[in-house]
């Protein structure tokens, strides 16, 4: 255990700051008293950026911190939040939220950073990554992992052995790209407030006694591998077999995140790493965890907006060439020409690609990783990297006047699968077994 893992042992509720929106202008309505910059303030207020300084009631800051008088009783609400960013649901909404609101600079905007403690993060973290009603289970093996990311992602190294060139996140040549956003730290505050990191939407999803109950159950617990707090990936849906880290991030392996079928036979599944075996998997539908239709159970993971997204299992996108030629030009910044394919180069454990080639007119390049593949070919994010490529009515030159991309899964499918972990609480299947399914050869420990 490190020193940070150690100091948390210390600690009986440590805080988390997490990013909740940035804009030049801020309107938000303190829900009682607050005490700012030594006076006691609540109602609507309005703060903006003034050349280099925040601007609030006429006088100008560095920075400022709106603290509650009284943290049960307390909120405030900020207007215009966006959710959903660079995804199909994406949309605006006010949020209310209990703690601390701390106000800073950040080049041409201004940032609001909500202050409280990890238990009081998570209860709303819960709730708004999946139902409040989700079944007890489920509940709590998310508190754990929700929990167990969190605290890896504050106390990571970050010492200079760690900031090495395979991290760098990007690479860059004419012929490739290949880039990945798990280096993109937040400097200003531990956690953003959107899917980037974990959902959190303050008090505004209405938790209930039974996330309560999960986080009280939990309190503390994460799972650790090897002495190390585990980062506790977790998607929508794998699409039937879990993804290796290193297919999605940095060329890093972690022991606990390997390939497993998300089902009680963890090993009966193919090569998907093989094209072949690949696009068999993905034009088939196999029994897995994550193969449910039952509303009953998808509404316990997906919110009114994530119920908007239908198909998940298997799911098909259909593009005209010129649609497609257009799409690409405008999410990579190429203009490709006509599409001529769209060649699998790499797959992952799971079937997704990490590396794509787009034959082009114009110009031939490899993309990757996967989520930057899902933003290419997509006006917001493709579901998943897992998908085969069809090109339909060729011309004499070998353009498709179309082409289908037939896909599995929903998100990175690495780590926990958020419907999968949902079908094997609805079976009554307890939390740490659910945890060890998808985590395997990981420990449920207490932290604090």
């Amino acid at each position: 255990m490190n020193k940070s893992q150690s100091d948390m042992k210390n600690s009986t509720n440590p805080p988390v700051q997490v990013g909740i929106m940035q804009s030049h202008e801020l309107k938000f309505t303190l829900n009682g008293a607050y005490t700012c910059a030594g006076k006691t303030v609540e109602g609507e207020q309005t703060i903006c950026l003034d050349k280099d300084a925040i601007s609030w009631n006429g006088e100008h800051y560095d920075n400022l911190t709106f603290e509650p008088m009284n943290f049960t009783t307390a909120s405030f609400t900020l207007n215009d939040v966006t959710i959903g960013v660079s995804f199909h649901w994406r949309r605006q909404e006010s949020q209310t939220f209990r703690g601390s609101l701390h106000i800073l600079i950040d080049g041409d905007n201004l940032v609001a950073v909500n202050v409280l403690p990890v238990e009081d993060y998570l209860k709303s973290v819960i709730s708004s990554e999946m139902s409040a009603h989700a079944s007890l289970e489920l509940l709590q093996a998310h508190a754990v992992i929700s929990r167990s990311w969190l605290l890896a992602q504050i106390h990571k190294d970050k010492s200079a052995s760690a900031i090495t060139d395979a991290a760098t996140g990007m690479i860059d040549t004419p012929d490739e790209q290949i880039k990945w956003w798990d280096r993109d730290d937040h400097e200003l505050f531990d956690v953003c407030a959107d899917d980037h990191c974990q959902r959190y939407q303050g008090i505004t999803r209405a938790t209930t006694d039974k996330v309560e109950q999960a986080i009280d159950a939990t309190r503390g617990q994460v799972l650790m591998y090897n002495g190390q707090l585990c980062d506790a990936r977790f998607s929508k849906s794998c699409g039937g077999v879990m993804e290796e880290f290193e297919n999605c991030w940095e060329p890093c392996h972690h022991g606990y995140l390997e390939a497993r079928r998300d089902s009680k036979d963890e090993t009966d599944f193919p090569d998907l790493t093989r094209e072949d075996q690949a696009a068999e998997w993905i034009l088939s539908k196999p029994d897995a965890y994550c193969n449910t239709t039952d509303p009953a159970i998808l509404s316990q993971v997906l919110n009114d907006y994530d119920q908007e997204t239908k198909d998940f299992y298997r799911w098909s996108v259909e593009y005209r060439q010129d649609e497609l030629a257009e799409l690409i030009k405008q999410r990579t910044g190429i203009d490709y020409g006509r599409i001529r394919d769209l060649q699998p180069v790499a797959r992952g454990t799971s079937g997704r690609l990490y590396k794509l080639r787009i034959v082009g007119e114009k110009h031939t390049r490899m993309i990757g990783k996967e989520l930057t593949i899902r933003y290419a070919l997509s006006p917001s994010c493709l579901y998943s990297s897992a998908f085969i490529v069809e090109r339909h009515d060729m011309d004499a030159d070998g353009y498709p006047a179309s082409i289908v991309l037939r896909g599995a899964g929903w998100g990175h499918g690495v780590g926990l699968c958020q419907i999968g972990a949902a079908v094997m609480g609805a079976q009554g299947i307890d939390y740490k077994t659910i945890l060890l399914h998808y985590y395997p050869g990981a420990a449920i420990e207490t932290l604090y």
